[in-house]
């Protein structure tokens, strides 16, 4: 063999993997001006929300991401979000937001609905997956939760009808439940996702449950590629502990998948590592996946050592739905390259490391 025809098989060795392609992926064309700066609205909100806010502002800058932030002071105690804020977002259509702390009784609403009802913001989704080197109970967990976000048990429609007796209103209409519905499947099929189970209560609440299935059962048949099944929602509890793993895409009520998907972010590792976001047809606001009204305990903010990694993510998630994925895959690849190599962990991971050593450990990964 001549040694011109070494030098090309050396040099095609080199620039392939195992499989003999080359490592790269094919091109994101841009538009042009697709690369201008956005401006995303950032709310810090209560508790650790500063501190794993502020973690996103530094792996951004370090980045050189296309985003800056027009940043807001809310917090949970007030009793609207402020009117300069609200026209912020609309003006941006994309929020970036830490915790906003809902008082537990009272008659202060949380501020987390009223952002989700005043823009819209119909779907919630949340995505719970194992991360490589995080050890869990299961294995192959990687769940989806897509959760309509305007209606149902927090519609806030409560009164007391006499002294001593409350009624609260759950509140389904044919067409939230059909536009959950809708984005659930369109979401399986844009991301190549193979089954959407509906998550409801029919067999008690026949009429308002039974609304949502019939709803999510019109839709199914538009999309005969993707496997559609029910399940009650004590059953799915149930089988979520068990065998996380047989649930792929899951579309559900309001309350069903707050608690649905609260319960998948802990079989997967935690909260603290589980990314989400609320979208509507014009907005859309990234946040913690799971317990976004959870702000944390004192003791973190004092210690300086609460989770970023659910915030880097849905940070990752934001830019993603900016079309930059180049920089979404690099934030993202650096924060499972950290999780991976186990050296800076929080207290909820198993570790001691502040939020500052995992943003600087983040930082020094990034490609």
């Amino acid at each position: 063999m001549s040694r011109r025809s070494l030098t090309l098989l050396k040099n095609l060795a080199r620039n392939a993997n195992g499989s003999g392609f080359q490592t790269r992926s094919v091109t994101y064309m841009p538009r042009p001006g697709d690369g201008a700066p956005r401006a995303v609205t950032l709310i810090p909100g209560d508790g650790i929300g500063p501190l794993v806010t502020n973690a996103v502002e530094q792996v951004m800058e370090a980045m050189h991401a296309p985003v800056f932030f027009e940043k807001y002071d809310v917090h949970g105690e007030m009793s609207r979000v402020p009117a300069e804020v609200m026209e912020s977002i609309r003006k941006n259509k994309v929020c970036l937001k830490g915790g906003l702390k809902t008082p537990v009784g009272g008659g202060v609403s949380s501020l987390n609905v009223q952002l989700r009802k005043e823009l819209d913001l119909f779907a919630s989704l949340v995505n719970c997956f194992n991360l490589p080197g995080l050890p869990t109970r299961h294995e192959n967990v990687d769940i989806v939760v897509i959760r309509e976000n305007t209606e149902g048990e927090y519609a806030g429609l409560e009164h007391e009808v006499v002294p001593g007796v409350v009624e609260s209103l759950k509140v389904i209409t044919k067409f939230c439940s059909e536009r959950i519905a809708k984005y659930a499947f369109e979401y399986a099929y844009l991301n190549n996702r193979k089954k959407v189970t509906a998550v409801h209560k029919a067999n008690i609440m026949k009429l308002a449950d039974g609304l949502f299935l019939e709803s999510c059962r019109e839709v199914a048949k538009k999309y005969p590629s993707i496997t559609y099944n029910e399940i009650i929602v004590d059953n799915c509890c149930m089988q979520l502990v068990a065998k996380p793993e047989q649930f792929d895409v899951m579309v559900t009520p309001n309350l069903y998948g707050n608690l649905v998907a609260n319960t998948a972010a802990g079989i997967a590792g935690g909260t603290g590592v589980m990314p989400g976001g609320n979208v509507g047809a014009d907005h859309a606001v990234f946040e913690q996946g799971a317990s976004a009204g959870n702000v944390g305990k004192d003791k973190i903010v004092l210690e300086n050592k609460a989770n970023p990694v659910a915030l880097l993510l849905s940070s990752a998630m934001m830019l993603r739905h900016l079309q930059f994925p180049s920089f979404a895959d690099r934030l993202e690849t650096a924060v499972k390259k950290v999780i991976a190599e186990g050296k800076c962990r929080t207290k909820d991971l198993g570790g001691t490391s502040t939020t500052q050593e995992v943003v600087d450990a983040v930082i020094a990964k990034l490609d």
